[in-house]
């Protein structure tokens, strides 16, 4: 057998996660499942796995590092052939069912690592028991990760998405959803070994920024310019939200920084949110003559930075 270290793809110096995290990597890439049992990919994989269970375990490597026994976890000296990890004979050898880590979805680094009978079962489908037993196994969890729109996020809508079996599902997006969170469907992952459940499909659903909106619970927030003229008299001016443009009141005399609310207008959930509007005086963007003959002519002496002594 090669020097475990090589077949793993890591340097004798490696630490405890860069070892799992290569072994994660191969184990995912050659298991026999995803190439159709491809007598190979079976082979390569026994021998990371191999490799795995000695480098990955502090003390089968430290004895390893001594020289005290070899890539294959005998004794200096003692003759593979009668046993070993694939040996046919007793000394401590076994097939390779007889490894045990426990397969996780934890990066690694993390305390969990990879524990016991777990992988095989999980990867070799189902053979991981003692004795090559073959047990009901849940199928293959998939996950997906999707972004939407904030409109369809807070409206609610549907999205084809690709799984990783190559299969196309319309998933429906809830309304009210929120960046970060979740939808799973059960049921509708890899297909159940020896007579076991179907797995679940895991949407990781990411919603993007709006231009003007921001989300605060169920509450919407915006900035809304407003003229100088509008500012000092008052009016009606159109707001845009989530259902279409609605006409609001600014009181005359209003501020920048002044906040106003729609009532209702926020996300469409069953408690549904308000929007709140804050004032944005805003000059136009070309110098105006007018306004400057009247900035100049202009005798009222206030003080706006009173606030900030």
């Amino acid at each position: 057998m090669r020097d475990p270290y090589d077949i793993l793809g890591v340097s004798k110096k490696a630490s405890e996660a860069e070892i799992k995290k290569a072994f994660r990597n191969l184990a995912k890439k050659h298991h026999p499942d995803t190439k159709g049992g491809d007598a190979a990919a079976q082979k390569k994989f026994q021998e990371i796995s191999a490799a795995y269970d000695i480098v990955g375990d502090k003390e089968k490597r430290a004895k390893f590092d001594a020289g005290e026994i070899d890539a294959g976890g005998n004794p200096r000296g003692f003759d593979p052939g009668a046993g070993g990890p694939f040996g046919r004979g007793g000394g401590g050898g076994g097939s390779p069912r007889d490894f045990h880590f426990t397969w996780t979805d934890q990066e690694p680094g993390n305390a969990q690592g990879f524990s016991a009978e777990d992988l095989f079962s999980d990867l070799l489908g189902g053979l991981g028991g003692r004795g090559g037993r073959q047990q009901a196994r849940q199928g293959q969890d998939f996950s997906v990760a999707v972004t939407v729109s904030f409109e369809e996020a807070a409206r609610g809508g549907s999205r084809r998405v690709m799984l990783p079996n190559g299969e196309q599902i319309d998933v429906k997006i809830p309304p009210g959803l929120k960046d970060g969170q979740q939808i799973r469907l059960k049921g509708r992952g890899g297909a159940g070994r020896k007579g076991g459940p179907a797995g679940d499909v895991m949407i990781q659903v990411q919603v993007a920024p709006h231009p003007f909106f921001t989300r605060k619970g169920n509450d919407l927030r915006m900035d809304l310019p407003i003229t100088l003229q509008e500012a000092v008299l008052g009016g009606k001016v159109p707001v845009p939200t989530l259902t279409g443009t609605v006409s609001l009141s600014v009181p005359p005399g209003s501020n920048t920084g002044a906040t106003l609310r729609l009532k209702g207008k926020g996300i469409p959930a069953a408690q549904p949110g308000d929007l709140y509007v804050t004032l944005v005086i805003a000059l136009p963007d070309k110098p105006d003559d007018a306004l400057k003959s009247f900035a100049e002519g202009w005798k009222t002496q206030y003080d706006p930075r009173a606030k900030l002594r």
